[in-house]
């Protein structure tokens, strides 16, 4: 199975949703239409929409994102995007390394758990 990357994530929805519609298929991840449909051709998901995405794709997203997830738990990383806007790939993966180290930061003072998602 190939490696499943921000970029190639549409690709990932379109596949699953098959012959479903849009609407029918955000319903049912938690989403708007529009906003799958953008998800669809290779805009960037903000942080809430891409841990619903992963959670329906069954997918990993530090997998998503080429990065370890914190003593195991599956943590909800990635880069907000606009209708008319994504960031590069690269400031995304910078951020959500970021991300990744401020939570294992805050799991480490025990000020959050450690399976809490952000």
């Amino acid at each position: 199975m190939a490696k499943i990357t921000l970029q190639t994530l549409g690709r990932k929805l379109i596949d699953k949703r098959g012959e479903r519609g849009v609407r029918d298929t955000a319903k049912e991840i938690g989403i708007s239409h529009g906003t799958l449909s953008r998800l669809e051709r290779g805009y960037l998901p903000d942080l809430d929409t891409f841990g619903k995405v992963c959670r329906w794709l069954n997918i990993d997203p530090g997998e998503v994102l080429g990065v370890q997830s914190a003593a195991g738990s599956t943590l909800k990383v990635a880069v907000h995007c606009r209708k008319s806007q994504t960031l590069a790939p690269e400031t995304a993966h910078a951020l959500a390394q970021m991300i990744i180290a401020a939570h294992r930061a805050l799991v480490v003072s025990g000020e959050v758990p450690e399976d809490e998602d952000l």
